[in-house]
């Protein structure tokens, strides 16, 4: 199931966007990222003013940081694996409780370009987003370089957290 990011905005238009909706509400965000290291978190940081919404941010790169940091829990990865649906989503709502966000965003996924298997692939990336207790998680299966696989999933993660925003629940 290979989904590409295909919304209405142009690039470094998210992040703007996402910036209006959440200071709009009053709301703050978090990111607890994995494979793109801070890269969600640093596009937020490129809109001025982003110290009224982001607070904090996360780059849980190993198990035992995703543990301690987001709370994910060491059944989850052990089960499932660092590279999850279960993990993102643990990920998204710890980090959002540890942070005390109204949102939070998480990636975690294989940037390559080693440490895939045939079962887990170099590209699955699962992004996640909470909002107050509301967890959506999104399988991605990227191609392209490190750089450009971890550039991806950051649009795609800023691309699910207006997508959730926008839709009739949160608006």
């Amino acid at each position: 199931m290979e989904e590409k990011f295909t919304g209405y905005f142009e690039a470094g238009e998210l992040e703007t966007e996402l910036w209006r909706q959440l200071k709009k509400r009053g709301w703050t965000i978090t990111t607890v990222e994995s494979c793109t290291g801070g890269a969600v978190a640093a596009r937020i940081v490129n809109v001025a003013g982003a110290s009224d919404i982001l607070r904090q941010a996360y780059v849980t790169y190993c198990d035992e940081a995703k543990n301690r940091l987001a709370g994910v829990r060491w059944e989850t990865l052990e089960k499932y694996s660092a590279v999850s649906r279960e993990t993102a989503g643990e990920m998204a709502l710890g980090g959002a409780a540890a942070a005390e966000a109204d949102v939070a965003l998480s990636v975690t996924g294989l940037a390559g370009p080693g440490g895939g298997t045939e079962e887990k692939p170099v590209g699955l990336v699962y992004i996640g987003c909470a909002i107050h207790g509301q967890v959506r998680v999104r399988e991605l299966h990227l191609q392209g370089s490190r750089g450009r696989i971890r550039e991806q999933a950051a649009e795609a993660a800023l691309s699910l957290a207006l997508e959730m925003l926008l839709s009739q629940h949160f608006h």
